[in-house]
């Protein structure tokens, strides 16, 4: 499993976004996705012990494809400069919370969370917050937590949201128009001996987020 040498492939690929070079190059790409789900079965392994939801979930089937749907974009560059893996105990196109890993020179990642939920499913989510704010706080607030989650959400609301109170005293955790978090990391991170160790680090402060919205969120789904 050569991470480092996943993310010079794609550094190249970036340099070189075509049909042409890609096809000339697809033994290399073929080897560099063996090396990620090789990745995402070392971290299924050992995620499972202690969320066994995930056990059963393939690395073939957490990974997106590395083809750009370009049809409504200006960008018509065919590849994704990126490889992304989501273990899902629903399957990556699930609105339940699960682990992300996002590897992208320069802007590499560990996350979760649930984007572009249904009005109902977020507005059931942020009652939630509301109704169990104690127990809310007592996890985005932990320093455990905020050391790799130091927000939560890619983007905010201005005011809180319609139908809640305006005086409810933590606005900042309604206010999310997604609940995801996500950690930042160098690429130097997958090159250190321990660096699986690191991840399941992240990912055990994730769960925790995780098991609180999703209580919410499996009841649509």
């Amino acid at each position: 499993m050569d991470i480092p040498g996943i993310l010079d492939f794609l550094k190249v690929l970036a340099a070189n976004n075509n049909r042409e070079w890609f096809q000339e190059h697809k033994a290399e790409y073929l080897s560099v996705q063996a090396d990620f789900e090789e990745l995402l079965a070392g971290v299924i392994a050992r995620l499972s012990p202690w969320d066994e939801s995930v056990a059963h979930v393939l690395p073939r089937d957490c990974t997106y494809r590395i083809y750009r749907d370009v049809r409504f974009s200006s960008d018509k560059s065919p590849y994704k400069t990126h490889i992304g893996g989501y273990i899902n105990a629903r399957g990556k196109k699930s609105n339940h919370c699960g682990y992300y890993l996002h590897l992208e020179p320069g802007n590499c990642m560990l996350a979760g969370g649930s984007w572009c939920m249904p009005a109902d499913m977020l507005r059931a989510v942020r009652q939630s917050v509301c109704d169990r704010i104690d127990e809310y706080r007592a996890i985005v607030e932990d320093p455990a937590f905020k050391q790799y989650f130091p927000v939560v959400g890619e983007s905010h609301l201005k005011t809180v949201p319609k139908g809640f109170p305006k005086d409810f005293p933590y606005p900042q955790y309604i206010r999310c128009k997604d609940f995801t978090v996500a950690c930042r990391v160098e690429d130097e991170f997958f090159s250190r001996p321990d660096f699986m160790e690191r991840i399941i680090d992240v990912f055990r402060q994730l769960k925790r987020f995780a098991d609180f919205t999703n209580e919410t969120i499996d009841e649509f789904e």
